[in-house]
């Protein structure tokens, strides 16, 4: 093993080695959940060129984020004495974990094909942009892009606004998210088979699962979704109301919570409005239904009209700025604010795991290190001596970490 298992209790993937040769963000969400709960990640980076100026971005939030639990190595895959390193931590591994263009892994010989040669139990997760095969194989992709090209642009926003991206990277973090558990569900079948498998995602196809219902809706009776605002695209009325203080949501998607929405709000003769008495006349009088609620809710604070509809299992709740909801006492509770030790930082927090497992602490083990912070280490792991390592590092195959690099590390 990579790690001294007897410092930390056990988790889920104690002892699973997986090699993370990925970059941007898509493949390293998805290492990411490998690593917090527990596999010895090794990070392999290639060598900084001369002049370059990499720490920046490095010792900066999203970067320590994202690659948090992981130890750093640094090899230039694109020698042979680099491969030739890559091919030794193959033979040791469990799982390796890519996103380049499909051409590119090919080019330097990390393809599935090629590593299952060195070792056929290997757990080979790739992320591209639109596919491994197909006419769009070639293209490198983005997130914005498969927002776009996977129809969520389309149906988010105003329809008077065009089309609106979402704030987050939703497709390289959904991607992520998919990899990490068909990762988890290649190791389990081959523990029944003996023999690895090669899991892939990409995008485009992490966008399209993501329309859900939506794509449900075209697919079975060929309804093509427009933009809703902040509506529900079905469910009426289910959307942001205004209140004295800011807005919030309501969720009464049901008659049910219909009929308790209008005795909350005052108005039991909603209940048999010729227009509102049905889901299909709430859709259709949409417009008029929710100036009538915004008209009575804006009258009150979006805490007084939470505690009500709470009370009458009428779903809402405030719409928070991320300060809030780091303040919110069930955040707070779950505990997804995390503390972690760090050099650059020192005391902080960082995002956790959603997940949870009974009988295993969710924590954050070390931080993000410095480039190759630990490339002595797993080379030394592998069994090059000190001799060799420094060969590899003279024929620029790798660098040597500085100070700095080992101290961060709190392992």
């Amino acid at each position: 093993m990579v790690a001294d298992s007897s410092k930390e209790k056990h988790l889920p993937l104690s002892g699973v080695v997986v090699i993370d040769l990925t970059l941007a963000r898509a493949g390293p969400t998805c290492v990411r959940h490998l690593a917090d709960w527990g596999a010895d990640v090794i990070r392999i980076e290639p060598p900084v060129p001369a002049g370059e100026d990499v720490i920046g971005r490095r010792h900066g939030p999203d970067f320590q984020n994202l690659h948090r639990n992981k130890k750093m190595v640094q090899l230039d895959l694109k020698t042979e004495k680099g491969r030739a390193v890559l091919l030794k931590l193959v033979e040791r591994a469990d799982v390796v974990v890519e996103n380049m263009r499909p051409q590119v892994k090919d080019r330097l010989k990390v393809s599935y094909e090629d590593l299952k040669k060195v070792n056929p139990r290997i757990v080979y997760g790739s992320i591209s942009g639109f596919g491994q095969t197909g006419p769009y194989r070639e293209r490198g992709g983005v997130d914005q892009i498969a927002q776009g090209m996977g129809g969520l642009m389309s149906i988010t926003g105003f329809p008077e606004s065009g089309p609106v991206r979402v704030g987050i990277p939703i497709n390289d973090l959904t991607a992520g998210n998919l990899l990490a558990m068909g990762i988890a569900m290649a190791l389990f079948d081959r523990s029944r088979t003996g023999e690895g498998r090669w899991v892939y995602t990409s995008l485009l196809e992490a966008q399209i699962f993501m329309l859900d219902f939506q794509a449900a809706r075209y697919l079975v009776k060929g309804e093509v979704a427009k933009q809703a605002g902040n509506d529900h695209p079905t469910f009426t009325p289910t959307g942001v109301f205004p209140t004295s203080d800011g807005s919030m949501n309501i969720a009464s998607s049901s008659t049910r919570l219909w009929t308790r929405l209008c005795d909350v709000l005052g108005k039991p003769e909603w209940k048999d409005h010729p227009d509102w008495n049905s889901g299909v006349g709430r859709t259709q009088h949409r417009a008029t239904l929710n100036k009538a609620i915004s008209d009575i809710t804006r009258q009150k604070p979006a805490a007084y009209w939470v505690e009500r509809f709470e009370a009458a299992g009428i779903p809402a709740g405030p719409i928070n700025t991320i300060d809030k909801v780091f303040a919110d006492p069930q955040v707070q509770h779950l505990g997804i604010a995390a503390p972690i030790s760090t050099t650059l930082f020192g005391e902080t927090k960082m995002v956790a795991s959603p997940v949870n497992f009974t009988g295993s602490e969710r924590k954050l083990r070390f931080p993000a290190g410095e480039p190759g912070a630990q490339t002595d280490e797993i080379l030394g792991w592998l069994g090059y001596s000190a001799k060799e390592i420094g060969e590899l590092r003279a024929a620029g195959v790798t660098q040597a970490a500085d100070a700095k690099a080992q101290k961060e590390q709190v392992v």
